[in-house]
């Protein structure tokens, strides 16, 4: 057995997520990526035990993030929306700088597969990912076609193995 396949059977079984909406516009009836985050979430086995929506601005995605990573029962945050660049776009910068590990893999691979789906288009997008304060950070587009990408092919698959790393 590979040392990659012995941490995933070391890896807890249930992560504890909260989910985040990045949006001006969107709303809890009309927010289908967040909706589609939580439903991937619970499906797999996770639990998320935070929900929410803020709105397009820095100090408030980061004061948010801030409190979610302090508190016992998240593992790990997961943000959709503003990762482009249009003006309003501002989760990458609220989340960069507090990433204290990044995962530059993320951005990579999920630009790489969104490559594969839409073509040039993918090099707008900003997805990143890392450690902060020992909790795993995600930020993914918030179309729901990138969500159900980012999901399906990189954070089910390694999010358990994410925390459990991070916990080291």
């Amino acid at each position: 057995m590979s040392s990659i396949e012995q941490h995933r059977m070391a890896a807890p079984r249930s992560v504890r997520c909260a989910v985040v909406t990045v949006s001006d516009t969107r709303t809890v009836e009309t927010d289908t990526s967040g909706a589609l985050i939580r439903e991937r979430l619970e499906r797999a086995g996770h639990a998320v035990v935070f929900y929410a929506i803020v709105p397009d601005e820095r100090e408030e995605i980061g004061r948010l993030v801030d409190e979610l990573v302090q508190r016992p029962d998240c593992d790990a945050v997961l943000l959709n929306g503003g990762t482009g660049i249009a003006r309003r776009d501002v989760t990458y910068e609220a989340i960069a700088e507090r990433i204290e590990k990044r995962l530059d893999g993320f951005g990579e691979l999920f630009r790489w597969l969104s490559y594969r789906e839409i073509g040039t288009a993918a090099m707008l997008s900003r997805a990143l990912a890392g450690v902060y304060r020992g909790r795993i950070v995600i930020a993914m587009p918030g179309s729901t076609g990138a969500v159900r990408l980012a999901m399906d092919e990189l954070v089910l698959p390694e999010l358990a193995h994410l925390v459990f790393e991070a916990r080291k």
